[in-house]
């Protein structure tokens, strides 16, 4: 998603959440509200539901399937917190937005990945090939970035997060592009030659990253996903105790056992 897309229309961009969306109730004993995408973030905060309860923390999970709304709905204060983003999305769509969300604690990292139904390595790409980016800044600019790692492509600025297509110096394929919204990218996986896909959708779409994509981000990728939450409520004792379970190892070993490599705990 690009900035103008951002201010335009959060919620033209939802295909909406689980629950309804009032504002929750406050104080000690409420339950939390939580926004999640459902894979992995809404399993992990599932497998930590009982944990919680036996603290007397209740948690109440609202599933996204899209990115916006999730941060939309926190600004609104009908999520209490969400988990789901890293923090250069966080930080694109606080400026699209004039928003003021915060990261409160980083959990785990979801390598992204390069996957195609037609070819069995990138070197079998043909010239002209077509290829699926993912349309907001923080990831078509993260997608660019395994794509140079791969050797596909070169970048203007062999570092930058946030290029775009026109920030392409060297493209020996001629490969064309076209930028999707990211949940979307799966459906349309088998209509083209490659697309990059954030982990969280190619697991819900039943892709195992480590054997399936043909270019992965390492361990050490910077794009943590952290829990969100507003200046206001940053320091709720229960959004703190939340983020501390999401740090505990009893989540790393849950990860570590689920996942198989895809989800990675954050150091």
């Amino acid at each position: 998603m690009n900035r103008r897309s951002l201010l335009l229309s959060a919620g033209a961009l939802s295909l909406a959440a689980c629950g309804p969306s009032v504002e929750p109730a406050s104080g000690a004993d409420a339950p939390l509200v939580v926004g999640a995408t459902a894979v992995p973030h809404a399993e992990i905060l599932e497998h930590l539901k009982p944990v919680l309860a036996a603290q007397g923390l209740e948690i109440e999970i609202r599933v996204f399937n899209d990115y916006v709304q999730p941060n939309t709905q926190l600004v609104e204060k009908r999520l209490d917190a969400n988990y789901f983003q890293t923090k250069p999305y966080l930080d694109e769509f606080n400026a699209a937005r004039g928003a003021t969300l915060v990261t409160v604690a980083g959990v785990h990292v979801e390598p992204l990945g390069a996957y195609s139904r037609k070819h069995q390595t990138l070197a079998d790409l043909p010239n002209g090939a077509q290829v699926i980016l993912p349309n907001d800044a923080s990831n078509t600019g993260r997608s660019l970035l395994l794509l140079q790692s791969a050797g596909l492509i070169t970048l203007r600025d062999p570092a930058s997060p946030l290029q775009l297509v026109r920030d392409i110096t060297g493209n020996p394929k001629a490969l064309r592009f076209r930028e999707v919204e990211a949940a979307t990218i799966p459906r349309i996986l088998d209509q083209v030659d490659l697309a990059v896909i954030n982990t969280n959708y190619a697991l819900d779409a039943g892709l195992k990253p480590r054997t399936d994509a043909l270019a992965i981000e390492g361990g050490d990728s910077p794009y943590v996903n952290y829990l969100v939450a507003r200046p206001d409520n940053r320091d709720d004792p229960r959004i703190q105790q939340l983020a501390a379970a999401l740090r505990s190892q009893d989540v790393k070993d849950f990860i570590a056992g689920k996942y198989d490599g895809a989800v990675i705990p954050a150091a």
